[in-house]
Order: C-alpha cells, then structure tokens, then sequence
C-alpha cells in the first residue's frame, strides 16, 4: 500500500500481533501437542530448545528456521513434512482475543490502526494473513526484526503527529517511550507469558496505560488515548 508521506496523520495506533490481538501462547501450546503427539517427548524437547536458542541468537521467533532444524536426523519419520503444513495453515482465526477485531474498528474511528510486528519475513505474514488481520487492517502491516529498532522507518511509512502503542511486552514500550518522548502513548496489555513474567518489574518509563485484554479498547475517546 502507497502512503501520502506529505500529509501526516493525526493519530496512528500501532498493534502488536502475538499476545495482544491474538493468543500466541495457545498456539504454542497446540504446537507442542502436536509435536509430542507426533514425536514424542523427548523430541517434542529437542524443538522447543532449539527454538529457545534461535530465540536467544536472533531476538524474535523462528519457528520455520526452528522446524528445519529439527529435522535433522528425521528425514524419514512420516510426519515430518506434515508439520509445515500444521504451521502455515495453522487457524489463527481461531486464536484472535475476543473482540479484537471490533476493537479495531473502533480504532479505525478514531485514527488509523497498524499492525507493529517483530518476526520473521514468511511465518508472521503468514500468521496474521490466517488471523484474518491482513484484511482488518487494509494491509496497514508492519513487519520487522526488532520493531523497536525501526521507528524512524515506521514513521516514514505512516507519518503522524502522535502515536499509540499497544504491547504486551512493557521492555518494548519503554524502548519506544525514550525514543518518541511525549509524541508516543504506551498501552501494556496484561496478558500473556511475558505480560505475566513482567509483573512486579520495575519499568522505566512506565506504560502510560494498563490493559488486561484488547477489548478494553473499545469505547475509548481519543482524549484518553492521546493524553494518558
């Protein structure tokens, strides 16, 4: 999608996918039944630590890269090709928080509503295409290694005299808050492994908003949004 970089838009709201619109722990969960179902214990293991460690090397989540290599030595097990279809046709929609997809257009009335991902370039495409997001968001989608990171790109893409984040990862937002100061309001919402692994922290500067869930989006004025 071409964006009008001459006409800044008022407000963008810029979402996070996994744990925010959708429960990505789920998924994980199903995942690694599938695996045991198929592989066993101690193989469904080994995947799960390989993945940590590409986690650990790359920053983000490569579950494509983590299932290539853990092929090795199960070239020929009879389910090890099924598993990259359980990936890439994975029902995402399935998994969406209730009511995000309302909560978008809710958003939609009140600024212009982006997805703001970290991920890999085929898997997390994939993932919210599935969701039904892709559609939901007019193709407003960013995908990048380390979002936080590439603030300068996300402004050039989507131009905006303020904007608002919503993660569920706190350490991300305050990243973002000392990089975009008073321009960016930061929305942590309370659900998921890290939202849960993040409770008690102490997190400079701190979420200008807490949320248990999406949902509690909707029904928002603008001036609560833009002036937390």
């Amino acid at each position: 999608m071409l964006i009008d970089t001459a006409t800044p838009e008022p407000l963008v709201f810029l979402l996070d996918v996994d744990d925010t619109l959708l429960d990505n722990d789920r998924f994980a969960a199903d995942l690694g039944a599938e695996l045991e179902r198929n592989f066993g214990t101690a193989e469904r293991d080994r995947y799960w630590a390989i993945y940590a460690g590409l986690r650990n090397e790359l920053g983000y989540a490569d579950y494509l890269d983590a299932l290539q290599r853990f092929r090795d030595g199960l070239d020929n097990h009879p389910a090890l090709l099924a598993m990259s279809g359980f990936l890439l046709d994975y029902p995402f929609e399935l998994r969406l928080y209730p009511d995000a997809l309302e909560t978008i257009a809710h958003l939609r009335t009140l600024g212009r509503p982006v997805i703001l991902s970290d991920g890999d370039v085929v898997f997390q495409p994939r993932k919210i295409h599935r969701a039904g997001l892709w559609q939901a968001l007019d193709g407003d989608v960013l995908v990048y290694l380390h979002k936080q990171q590439m603030l300068d790109a996300m402004q050039q893409r989507y131009p905006a005299a303020h904007y608002v984040m919503v993660d569920d990862k706190p350490d991300i937002l305050a990243a973002m808050k000392r990089q975009l100061g008073a321009r960016l309001t930061t929305v942590w919402v309370r659900q998921g492994h890290y939202a849960v692994a993040a409770a008690g922290q102490r997190i400079e500067p701190a979420p200008d908003m807490e949320i248990a869930c999406i949902a509690e989006l909707r029904g928002r004025k603008l001036g609560h949004l833009a002036c937390a």
